[in-house]
């Protein structure tokens, strides 16, 4: 059994900007685990004459999604908030609209990855506002992960344009 520690991380913001930037980060991290959960499922499952392409493009859209959500969680541990990563969490909590089972077509996995990554950069639009005033360090972050993943949303949606 482990044990539970209360605050051993103490935070430079005042607790209600520590509530309302943990908040960001704790959704950011969810949303960005699941991401890279749904681009591995895709990988292993994309079929068509896309295929090598598609499968190569999802190994980078983990790998953004991977390091982003450690960034994420990192900050917040920074400002003393512990992230949650658990299955059970990003399963309940994260607002990605998934992807399905089995082989799937290059096409149909283009469009879920397009619509994945606009619901993940909704989310981050909306916790860049939320945090301006709380803490521009984690909205800076944030930005950037916004503008990395609109990139890709662009890239990929040009597959299929």
């Amino acid at each position: 059994m482990t044990s539970t520690l209360n605050t051993p991380i103490t935070s430079t913001l005042s607790e209600e900007q520590k509530s309302v930037t943990g908040t960001a980060l704790q959704e950011t991290v969810v949303d960005l685990i699941d991401l890279s959960l749904i681009a591995k499922q895709a990988h292993w499952n994309v079929v068509g004459a896309q295929f090598r392409s598609v499968h190569l493009e999802l190994d980078e859209l983990v790998a953004v999604a991977r390091e982003f959500t450690d960034a994420a969680a990192e900050r917040a541990t920074a400002i003393g908030v512990s992230p949650d990563g658990r299955a059970e969490t990003v399963a309940k909590t994260a607002r990605t609209t998934g992807f399905g089972e089995g082989w799937t077509k290059d096409a149909d996995v283009v469009a879920a990855v397009v619509d994945n990554l606009k619901a993940v950069i909704a989310g981050l639009r909306a916790r860049i506002d939320a945090t301006e005033s709380t803490d521009p360090v984690t909205q800076d972050l944030l930005i950037g992960f916004a503008s990395k993943l609109e990139q890709l949303h662009w890239m990929w949606q040009a597959q299929v344009a």
